[in-house]
């Protein structure tokens, strides 16, 4: 089974590139049953399922870091066709062919694993082997279906069909109820299949066994399910009432169920208390004695160390390297800084203040005038705007601004990052493209040991798909949006907020359910930054025309072309950086019409 790790490992960082006896002929050309009787052969083909799967921190369409560049999280050189308001058919974000190959492989393999020659029989757990590996094939294609249903909506549910060249494409498609209960009812019967967790023969959790599907993490997906499912944008939402088949079957609920909230509760709960009971926790040491540098550092190390104490579902091979050169300012010691993470003046302000309140909230004590005479050291020096002194410990984690310490290993001489034309990573007054346009860039998974010249005090880490504290989030959403007591919400809030470092709420507050749900939703948008969540967050939430979560209209950074030192006002006056397109059409994107002139039967996504 260790083998299979080694392949999977392979096929993510080459997906489909596998070397095998059969790899000078198409496997299509191959009889399934010569695959199939082989071990290594049958195991090449999992591992083709598996990847399809998207590494978060990488730039390939479909990660965390790409959607991310479609959200108020980043400010791209370029706009993407959503911003630019030119996002059609002609020119949609295709994952749909790419899934839909997924699923056909996961399809081939299930038909054809239970091959009665197979040499795996002669593995001495030969046929719970099989058995494991034909429920990792089935999550696997759920989950596809699952991540073409939060792009795209309703989609078209092949079943176990290994389709053919000559088979008839013209299919309609599902329901999005339909397509929810499908995948529910397959997560249920994978999870019959797959171990609780990839254990070593002393008990131990297997570290070579990472990213291996196992029932912790069909929980966890399919809490995340069931909380979409229960949102506003797929629950009870009239402006789909005409999203219908050709038929009339109408592909959306419009009628709102209350009670899709109560189960959405029970899957977060279930999920949370199974990854307590096997070890997994809340990452958040107790030393250092400083509150405010603990959450610091805890919220940092999660990333480097934590994520076996937090991470639910991770990847082993992660383009996080390639991250922290697009997060590198020029400050950094090396050459492969890129400075092109850039995070719009509007996701800055989202962070809170120290005290936990939002800067524009009545005892904030937020302010753009002046600069501090005291350094906070690891953090920023004397003489930085106070736009900056006094924020959350999340803040300093996830933002590099004008005044910063360096977030690598700094140049000899260097010991802050100086954004303004001519300093350490400004522009060079035109001359240096690689600097961030809005005056900042994101800090978030970057090691402060790593030295950019040479690779030393490098972090080697896999990526978190799903970890707990999203889970907790997930519940405490869901609990206030089924009218659950505050005390209960916040038992699900509070802990995020304490290694967040920001004071917990109090239980005999009196929060209404509208305040509770955007003090949860700023958490969220904190905690989960740069994960994946938000594109999604903001839909499902449908708050795109709202102040909260915006996407749309005039974007704003520092004039990172004035000024001469740290101190200069010039500097610190929000300039427009974009203005961006919204309609409310985005909310869920369109089909390629590659794919529609194949299927005629299928339907476009209102709008397009």
């Amino acid at each position: 089974m260790k083998n299979l790790l080694i392949i999977i490992l392979l096929a993510v960082v080459a997906a489909g590139c596998k070397k095998g006896y059969f790899d000078s002929i198409p496997k299509d050309l191959v009889s399934p049953d010569i695959i199939f009787k082989d071990k290594a052969e049958t195991e090449n083909w999992l591992a083709t399922v598996y990847s399809f799967l998207p590494d978060p921190w990488s730039t390939t369409t479909n990660s965390a870091r790409y959607w991310a560049g479609f959200t108020d999280e980043l400010e791209l050189s370029t706009a993407t066709s959503q911003a630019s308001g030119i996002l059609s058919p002609a020119n949609a974000i295709n994952i749909w062919t790419n899934n839909y190959q997924a699923i056909r492989m996961a399809n081939v393999f299930m038909a054809n694993i239970d091959n009665s020659e197979t040499n795996l029989l002669n593995e001495p757990n030969g046929e719970e082997l099989i058995k494991q590996y034909k429920g990792e094939a089935r999550f696997l294609r759920a989950y596809y279906y699952w991540t073409l249903m939060k792009l795209y909506g309703p989609v078209i549910l092949v079943g176990d069909n290994v389709s053919r060249y000559d088979d008839d494409f013209q299919l309609p498609r599902n329901s999005w109820k339909e397509c929810v209960d499908y995948i529910l009812a397959e997560f249920d019967e994978a999870r019959k299949m797959v171990p609780d967790r990839h254990v070593t023969s002393t008990g131990a959790e297997d570290a070579t066994q990472t990213g291996r599907i196992n029932t912790l993490i069909i929980d966890a997906v399919k809490s995340q399910v069931l909380l979409f499912d229960a949102s506003p944008l797929y629950n009870g939402n009239l402006d789909y009432a005409n999203f219908k088949n050709a038929d009339g079957k109408q592909l959306m609920n419009t009628g709102y169920d209350a009670g899709k909230w109560v189960k959405a509760v029970d899957a977060a709960k279930f999920a949370i208390d199974r990854a307590l009971t096997f070890g997994k926790s809340i990452y958040n040491p107790s030393t250092p004695s400083d509150l405010f540098v603990r959450a610091f550092n805890n919220y940092r190390d999660l990333f480097l160390t934590g994520w076996n104490t937090e991470g639910i579902w991770t990847r082993a091979v992660t383009a996080y390297g390639t991250w922290e050169n697009d997060a590198a300012p020029r400050a950094a010691n090396g050459t492969t800084f890129n400075a092109s993470l850039s995070v719009p003046q509007e996701f800055v302000d989202k962070f809170r203040m120290a005290n936990g309140k939002i800067i524009n909230e009545n005892g904030s004590t937020y302010t753009e005038t002046g600069f501090t005479t005291t350094a906070k050291t690891g953090f920023y020096v004397a003489g930085t705007s106070n736009m900056y002194v006094n924020r959350e410990p999340r803040f300093y984690n996830t933002i590099t601004f004008n005044g910063a310490t360096v977030p690598f290993v700094a140049r000899t001489g260097q010991t802050h990052v100086q954004f303004w034309p001519t300093g350490n990573s400004g522009n060079g007054n035109g001359s240096e493209p690689k600097f961030p346009r809005t005056g900042y860039l994101v800090r978030k998974n970057t090691n402060p040991a790593k030295n950019l010249s040479n690779n030393s005090g490098n972090t080697v880490r896999p990526a978190m798909y799903i970890r707990l504290a999203e889970l907790y989030l997930n519940c405490a959403e869901a609990l206030n949006e089924s009218g659950a007591p505050v005390t209960e919400v916040l038992d699900y809030l509070n802990p995020i907020r304490n290694r967040g470092g920001i004071p917990e709420l109090p239980k005999t507050g009196s929060f209404t359910q509208a305040e509770m749900r955007k003090l949860i939703q700023t958490e969220r948008t904190i905690e989960m930054a740069y994960e994946g969540c938000r594109f999604f967050d903001v839909r499902r939430w449908k708050i795109v025309n709202t102040t909260e979560g915006r996407q749309g209209g005039d974007f704003t950074g520092m004039n990172v072309f004035a000024g001469d030192k740290l101190g200069d006002v010039a500097f610190y006056t929000r300039t427009r950086t974009s203005t961006r397109n919204w309609d409310d059409k985005f909310y869920i994107f369109p089909v390629p019409q590659s794919e529609l002139n194949k299927n005629f039967v299928m339907v476009q996504a209102p709008g397009y």
